[in-house]
């Protein structure tokens, strides 16, 4: 017992447990990364597609994305395990689901030929088959399976180019004209508010008017003329047979994954990682990138980050600096600790009453009549998320900053007031130089929190899907009363309220394989930027 009682004042079983406790908490946090990496990152990888012929004489082509054993309940005696495949037959507009799952006991031959071609289109989903003919028009231009195939590949270019262009044309030009367009309209109805309906100024912006909608009929038939000029169409053939005929317009790529080296695979595989990032959400997010989604997120978290600064600063430097220390300053400082404790939906009805529904709708009100029945500020957008998410982390910032001015020695303050100093200059030449590291700690904290919060924004300006960024060419640029898209709101989107959940299942684990990487890239830049300024303090304090 002695011996018992001498090792507890020691501490060390404690030790022990500590430590026990940091390497569990560490497994499961390597785990968890572990299985979302696996399941995410593999999805780009380019596998074999199988054909399997069945027992009935049925083929199923497509890849394999699973395998496990068929449950059997209520089996009595020793259990031999049959197993099943889960297979991405893809083809949706053909067979109706993209996947299928097979007994292998059913499977009479398995079979990988070297010929077989996984496309990817633009709708439907993937398709898994041959490349049967390719026409222009009525006129077959190359048929069978290799000649069509070397046909489509040498159109993909053409139809890049003519997707690019079209897609410049309907962004650039048509973008550009529906902008004045809306312009004017909000002129005529502005004028007519105040009364004007008829004279020259109503006569100019209705000859503008007209002069932008023949502008936009010439703009329509050039689009039309961009798109006719590759009428090409592939005739595509699923491994029992069916046939489906679509514009090689439709086609994104087209591989042969059963003949390709590892190099070849790994070079296809960062085309796709590539595409994941840069490019825009396509059949109800399930498929395509999110770009859309990663600015939308950053920027959120930049224009917190510039509100929540200065706020949680200014509040820490009063409360520890400049207020008298009472009942007063310890109420407020509970109120802020207490405030850290609030359910984030809380903070999202606030910020849809005050920010959306009062400020924005009296802005509306004073400055955008003319827009009305339709919001302008009175909606959800960018800045009223920005804002909320402000008033959600703030009094992380606040308590970090709070701690980091209690630990500066108060003799900084005194020799620097001995010197002449006013109290300003103390605090903003000593003081806060001294505290941007625990700023900064706070603000890390505050960056990683908003990051991932996705309650208060389904209310507050997120959306499913952007029809345009918050940064564009049009005048202001930086438009903050627009709509944006998140990573946590797709990753619940996609997750839980997709059509076809099996199909949705990797982008789900991919994006948040991207929202991780981009909550680590900004916290290692905030404690990069920390460091630095650590060690530039202790070598001027040398």
């Amino acid at each position: 017992m002695r011996r018992l009682g001498r090792l507890l004042k020691g501490g060390e079983p404690f030790i022990w447990l500590t430590g026990s406790a940091l390497a569990f908490s560490l497994l499961m946090v390597a785990g968890l990364l572990f299985l979302i990496l696996r399941n995410g990152l593999g999805f780009f990888w380019p596998a074999d597609v199988w054909v399997f012929t069945l027992d009935d004489g049925s083929r199923i082509g497509g890849r394999i994305a699973a395998r496990e054993a068929i449950p059997e309940p209520g089996a009595k005696g020793p259990v031999h395990l049959k197993y099943r495949l889960k297979v991405k037959e893809g083809n949706r507009d053909v067979t109706g689901a993209d996947f299928v799952w097979v007994d292998e006991a059913k499977i009479v031959k398995r079979e990988r030929p070297a010929d077989m071609v996984a496309f990817e289109r633009r709708e439907w989903g993937d398709f898994y088959g041959w490349a049967k003919a390719v026409k222009d028009g009525e006129k077959v231009v190359a048929e069978g399976h290799g000649p069509a195939y070397r046909a489509l590949l040498s159109d993909l270019p053409k139809a890049r180019e003519v997707r690019d262009e079209a897609r410049r044309i309907e962004k650039d030009e048509i973008g550009s004209v529906n902008y004045a367009k809306e312009k004017l309209r909000l002129e005529l109805k502005r004028l007519e508010l105040h009364g004007v309906t008829s004279g020259p100024a109503v006569a100019k912006l209705k000859a503008r008017e007209d002069a932008l909608t023949a502008t936009y009929d010439e703009l329509v038939k050039k689009l039309d003329e961009v798109r006719s000029r590759l009428a090409t169409t592939v005739v595509l053939e699923t491994v029992d047979g069916k046939e489906k005929e679509v514009p090689v317009t439709q086609v994104l790529r087209a591989d042969r994954p059963n003949e390709m080296g590892l190099l070849a695979k790994a070079g296809r595989y960062l085309v796709g990682v590539w595409s994941f990032v840069s490019e825009d959400p396509r059949e109800s997010n399930t498929e395509g990138g999110v770009f859309p989604a990663i600015f939308g997120t950053v920027l959120m978290v930049m224009i917190m980050s510039l509100v929540v600064t200065p706020l949680g600063v200014l509040t820490a430097f009063y409360l520890r600096e400049y207020a008298v220390q009472g009942p007063v300053v310890s109420a407020v400082r509970i109120a802020v600790n207490n405030l850290a404790g609030v359910p984030s939906i809380v903070f999202g009805v606030f910020g849809l009453g005050f920010f959306v529904y009062f400020i924005g709708g009296s802005l509306d009100r004073l400055f955008f009549a003319e827009s009305l029945p339709t919001p302008t500020w009175g909606t959800g957008g960018i800045l009223w998320a920005s804002l909320t998410l402000s008033l959600l982390t703030v009094p992380v910032v606040i308590v970090a900053a709070e701690e980091g001015l209690a630990a500066i020695p108060r003799g900084m303050r005194e020799a620097s007031l001995a010197l002449g100093a006013t109290k300003f200059e103390t605090m903003w030449r000593v003081v806060l130089p001294a505290v941007m590291p625990s700023i900064l700690t706070g603000l890390i904290l505050a960056m990683a929190r908003a990051a991932g919060e996705v309650a208060p924004l389904m209310i507050t300006g997120v959306v499913k899907l952007a029809p345009a960024l918050p940064v564009d060419g049009y005048p202001p640029f930086l438009h903050f009363d627009r709509k944006f898209m998140h990573l946590g709101f797709h990753i619940f989107d996609v997750g839980f309220q997709s059509p076809n959940v099996d199909a949705a299942r990797p982008m789900v684990y991919n994006t948040t394989v991207l929202l991780l990487v981009i909550v680590v890239a900004l916290n290692l830049t905030a404690i990069v930027i920390r460091n630095r300024l650590r060690k530039k303090l202790r070598t001027s304090g040398i």
